[in-house]
């Protein structure tokens, strides 16, 4: 029997979730949930119907997970609990800061409902943040170092488009290369915010608008750019869509660590991902996880969970038999 997944939102996060159903074929897409007018969204699964939000509790029974594809500024803070009254759910929040206070708020409504709850899945956090927990347990005297990119922050383009006078925007998170030849030869450097990543933005502005008042309000803005070296560059709509239309992202995740009684040999653990498409590899990594919230219900068990709680073998369509064969 086949994995019912439902799909809430249908941007682009939404739309690369779709993909990956396609490419599990333990799963099947049944319906996607919209803001939207039903009738002006059009998705590629033929066989899956396309309803409105508020249409959602009437598929309770009739879903096994419900993919969860909205923001995490707004969306998923109220959204995440709330289905989860309902459903098995995923979603991808990446508000690192406030993810003791989103696991609290999703756990009480599964333990509360019966359901599981699996939060922030994707890359970062997700994938990145596996990596960072078995390098300090493997490493534990050593220093860790995240670098995102080069690739398109999706969250900084949005907070450029809300600045007043711009009409589109592209950002995009770039290491500093002598950062990171630094840290991948063990040099265990100790580095400023400005160290680590430039930015550098594509913008569009309105006809009329002060280039020189945003640049300085990008520049400025808090807890976005103040702290980075940031370029701006004023392009046209024709050239934005042309050169910079894409979604690619990756980065490295990188431990640096010590073993012997004295400490005297050195080691790097280094995981890296370079991706045409943030979007459909964070789809990718929510559809494994949604397997996972599947099989975990399946057990009995329910509250929320995060990467870290997951066993490996249950993202996996293989049995155990198979996984020791082929990948052990």
């Amino acid at each position: 029997m086949s994995i019912k997944i439902g799909i809430l939102g249908y941007g682009n996060l939404g739309r690369g979730v779709e993909c990956a159903v396609k490419q599990n074929p333990d799963m099947e897409l049944v319906a996607v949930f919209t803001r939207r007018e039903p009738e002006t969204v059009s998705i590629l699964t033929k066989e899956a119907k396309v309803c409105k939000v508020s249409e959602v509790e009437g598929w309770k029974g009739k879903i096994d997970v419900m993919v969860l594809c909205g923001g995490s500024a707004t969306d998923l803070p109220e959204q995440t609990p709330k289905y989860a009254q309902c459903f098995n759910v995923v979603d991808s929040f990446d508000t690192h800061a406030r993810i003791p206070e989103h696991f609290a708020n999703v756990d009480a409504a599964a333990k509360a409902n019966g359901t599981v709850g699996i939060i922030s899945v994707g890359w970062d956090p997700g994938m990145f943040s596996l990596s960072r927990m078995y390098a300090n347990a493997i490493l534990p005297e050593g220093k860790d170092y995240t670098f995102w990119g080069k690739g398109v922050s999706q969250g900084h383009s949005d907070a450029i488009r809300r600045i007043k006078g711009v009409k589109n925007a592209k950002q995009y998170t770039i290491p500093v290369e002598g950062a990171l030849e630094s840290v991948r030869a063990g040099e265990n450097p100790e580095l400023a915010t400005r160290q680590k990543h430039t930015r550098e933005c594509f913008v569009v502005l309105e006809d009329g608008a002060d280039g020189a008042k945003v640049e300085e309000e990008i520049k400025t803005m808090p807890n976005y750019f103040a702290d980075y070296d940031t370029t701006v560059h004023f392009i046209s709509e024709e050239e934005l869509q042309k050169e910079h239309s894409g979604i690619p992202h990756g980065g490295f995740v990188i431990r640096s660590g010590k073993t012997g009684w004295g400490q005297e040999h050195s080691h790097v653990i280094e995981y890296s991902l370079k991706l045409d498409s943030n979007p459909e590899f964070t789809a990718s990594v929510i559809v494994a996880y949604a397997r996972a919230a599947y099989r975990l219900a399946k057990e009995g068990q329910s509250g929320c969970k995060t990467v870290f709680d997951i066993a490996p073998a249950y993202l996996s369509m293989e049995s155990g038999e198979e996984l020791r064969k082929n990948l052990l």
